[in-house]
């Protein structure tokens, strides 16, 4: 108490003058429609801007639900056409994936925890391993199509090398639309894009046509978006 008498007293001009600021402030408000206006404004959008914010926020916060929601109905879309994991770890049934290439595969949900995509030769690595059934040699598909191939494995953990690797990765890839297959590489060089080898020039091509993977692997799912 004696420190806040001191601190009063050792600044009484300047505190005096603040309250005489809020009382001139007060008397301008009150009779002035045009600066009550003013402030009812700048009042209103320091709140949008805090709603903003807060709102921002929220969505943030609810990210990691929304993507956990979006990786369990990716992984029961996947389980319908190509099988199902049950029991905590991936086990394999005797279900033919209904686009045709009469595998079994054995779906495990999961998340990338670490990603390159800006070197020649391109790893991720996903939080499944050893053992939730990961293993060497299984593909990793995204949302968006495929992703890569299992390359090594912990038992929490897999090293995933990424189809933009180059010279690293060949895909078995076809055009949905007329069947025409060939093969699927990464040049280096965009990110963004790929090389579609081995059709043959007789076959039309036009923008925008669809290349999915053709079945002819034990890898990928016959007909899993590559691209466009």
């Amino acid at each position: 108490m004696g420190f806040l008498l001191r601190l009063f007293s050792k600044n009484a001009l300047f505190v005096f003058f603040i309250f005489l600021q809020l009382v001139a402030l007060l008397l301008i408000f009150s009779r002035n429609s045009m600066q009550q206006s003013w402030m009812a404004g700048q009042t209103a959008a320091f709140n949008s801007t805090v709603s903003g914010y807060i709102d921002e926020g929220t969505s943030y916060l609810k990210l990691k639900e929304i993507n956990e929601q979006l990786v369990a109905q990716n992984k029961e879309l996947m389980e319908q056409l190509y099988g199902k994991q049950g029991g905590g770890r991936a086990v394999t049934r005797n279900v033919h994936d209904t686009i045709g290439g009469g595998q079994v595969f054995n779906i495990i949900d999961g998340e990338i925890v670490y990603n390159s995509i800006n070197r020649k030769d391109n790893y991720f690595t996903i939080n499944r391993g050893k053992l939730h059934g990961v293993g060497p040699q299984m593909g990793v598909i995204s949302p968006r199509g495929i992703a890569g191939i299992v390359v090594n494995h912990t038992e929490r953990y897999a090293l995933v090398q990424s189809i933009l690797s180059t010279n690293k990765i060949k895909i078995n890839a076809a055009l949905k639309n007329s069947g025409h297959f060939g093969t699927l590489t990464w040049r280096g060089d965009d990110a963004r894009l790929m090389h579609l080898s081995d059709i043959p020039k007789y076959v039309p091509l036009k923008v925008g046509d669809t290349v999915i993977t053709d079945g002819k692997s034990s890898i990928f799912p016959q007909g899993i978006m590559i691209g466009k």
